[in-house]
């Protein structure tokens, strides 16, 4: 999920041959079940309300125009997917769906569940689930999902419950873990326009809700309550809490001191480390961490960076030394220990450790070629390329989306540059709400970014920052690299496959369109009486509200 998409976004969703129990041959049947049920019977009905506090912001509530943390922590709760993960698994289940099977080289079909209707009581039929991908494809909004449907060729509804989507490219196993993603959420036909994003009011008015919880009133990044969907048929089951409020603050402070006082229940997203720290010594509260597969990065526009190609002084070779001196100068150790207290850990390839065919490109590349920097090195690069130093580098970070410790991350960056006398680095940042437009218009000559995995396969830290019509959408276009990312996309030999992923590291290692920084994890705080979040969090865990109940 974009966005440290988180995804989150947005955004901001594990996409793996060893773990699709759907087979390549045959029709799978997939067995819907639902999440326990609170004791009452009734969802949670009798159960209070849970309050939930986060620092993030909300970019919009339509899922072909949002992509980010934010505006995911909404989307994905009242939107269904016809498959999604179950928590703490990265195997894909029913939710909209009951059956999917690979019926041809290129061909997925899919069986609803029958009598599905959205929040508004409009029926859900194949109809609107074609509408839906239909959608994301034709919209195809730069700060959107539509990325994610790249193999996606067209979709077909023969009938009220039976959809068929065609491939471009065969045996694309892999495909049903993007149905699970936010290029899947399915709406409601009736409500959303087919050729333009729908603005927050009208959505929230049309209630096209078909996830577990729908919105009962929207004060945009302000205060929005929720209340149990109970026409949803999915695997969550009913909620265990009927009514749950996301208040949005500005202040992590803020955040922080209502959770100590009880205003607040949980806190989703984000506060600085030392807090976190502070909060897991206090009575009452609970700091749930644990291994992530996050990550963030710095993108460089090859447009608009130092000689690049929209540039008067355009230059490809100088283009590439900065981006090479930039990494050999950069301390990631130093970042992970001071800024984030060793809670992430230095990463050197766009796929975090932990995912299979993950490999450290970079850190036999650049710097002291052990992962450290070097100022040498640097020095050394700009000269041969003949570029004049200090270069001047126009870097802009996010105060508000991937955290406050945002600006401690890139204050010491900053620092880390000029004391090589070979940068001068004018820093600047912009509230998320602005930042992600500005960002595909190619204001940005270097800019931070993160990312949550959609699916947690190695194929999700590539396709979405490399391939054609990527997210990251920063000027990269490497047809070997995309050549090497299709064919890994449908490899089934898990060597092979593993060897091209690897390939494809290396090679973006070298031409260094973004340059990872760090691996970390999210913390989740609750209060005493809170259940439903687990103590240690895996990289494969969600955080979904129908779990959560309040004493």
């Amino acid at each position: 999920m974009s966005s440290f998409s988180s995804t989150t976004g947005s955004g901001s969703t594990g996409r793996s041959l060893a773990v699709i129990a759907l087979g390549t041959a045959a029709v799978v049947a997939l067995t819907a079940c639902t999440s326990a049920r609170s004791a009452d019977g009734a969802g949670g009905a009798a159960a209070k309300a849970v309050t939930i506090g986060t620092t993030d912001q909300v970019t919009g509530l339509d899922p072909a125009g949002s992509w980010d943390a934010g505006s995911g922590t909404i989307e994905s709760e009242v939107y269904a997917t016809l498959l999604s993960a179950r928590n703490g698994s990265s195997d894909v289940s029913p939710d909209l769906a009951s059956a999917i099977a690979l019926t041809g080289p290129t061909t997925w079909t899919v069986t609803l569940k029958p009598g599905l209707t959205f929040a508004n009581g409009h029926e859900l039929t194949s109809s609107d689930v074609k509408f839906s991908f239909d959608r994301q494809l034709a919209i195809a909004d730069k700060n959107g999902p539509s990325s994610l449907l790249y193999n996606l060729l067209s979709v077909a509804a023969p009938d009220r419950n039976t959809v068929v989507f065609t491939l471009k490219s065969a045996n694309d196993t892999l495909f049903p873990q993007v149905l699970s993603t936010a290029a899947g959420y399915v709406v409601d036909e009736e409500v959303f326009p087919a050729d333009k994003i729908l603005d927050d009011a009208a959505v929230v008015a049309g209630k096209p809700w078909s996830g577990p919880y729908a919105i009962r009133s929207y004060q945009k990044n302000a205060l929005v309550s929720f209340t149990a969907n109970t026409v949803y048929q999915g695997h969550l089951g009913t909620p265990k809490t009927k009514n749950v409020q996301l208040k949005y603050y500005t202040d992590a402070g803020n955040l922080k001191l209502d959770v100590q006082q009880g205003t607040i229940d949980v806190v989703y997203r984000t506060l600085p480390i030392t807090d976190l720290q502070d909060l897991a010594g206090k009575q009452g509260l609970a700091v749930h961490t644990g291994s992530g597969n996050g990550i963030r990065f710095i993108v460089f526009n090859l447009k608009t960076q130092p000689f690049g190609s929209a540039t008067q002084q355009a230059d490809p070779a100088k283009a590439l030394a900065v981006r090479q001196a930039v990494a050999d100068s950069i301390d990631r150790s130093q970042l992970a220990s001071q800024v984030y207290k060793n809670t992430f850990q230095p990463l050197y390839s766009s796929v975090p450790d932990g995912i299979t065919g993950a490999t450290p490109s970079l850190s036999s590349l650049y710097g002291d070629k052990k992962g450290g920097p070097d100022k040498a090195a640097a020095a050394q690069r700009l000269s041969a390329a003949g570029v004049s130093t200090p270069v001047t580098l126009n870097l802009q970070y996010n105060p508000d989306h991937y955290g406050s410790s945002s600006a401690d991350e890139y204050a010491l960056i900053k620092t880390q540059l000029e004391a090589t006398g070979l940068f001068k680095v004018e820093l600047q940042s912009t509230a998320w709400a602005q930042y992600g437009k500005e960002r595909v218009a190619d204001q940005y000559p270097l800019y931070q970014l993160g990312w949550y995995a959609d699916y947690l396969d190695a194929d999700n830290y590539l396709s979405s920052f490399y391939a054609e019509n990527n997210w990251v959408n920063n000027g990269y276009a490497d047809p070997a690299v995309r050549a090497l990312i299709k064919q890994e996309e449908t490899e089934t030999d898990a060597a092979k496959r593993t060897a091209l992923i690897q390939q494809v590291q290396d090679a973006t290692a070298a031409a260094l369109p973004l340059l990872p920084l760090l691996q970390g994890s999210t913390a989740i705080v609750t209060r005493a009486g809170i259940e439903g979040v687990p103590e240690k969090l895996t990289s494969a865990y969600q955080f979904r509200w129908a779990e959560l109940s309040k004493k």
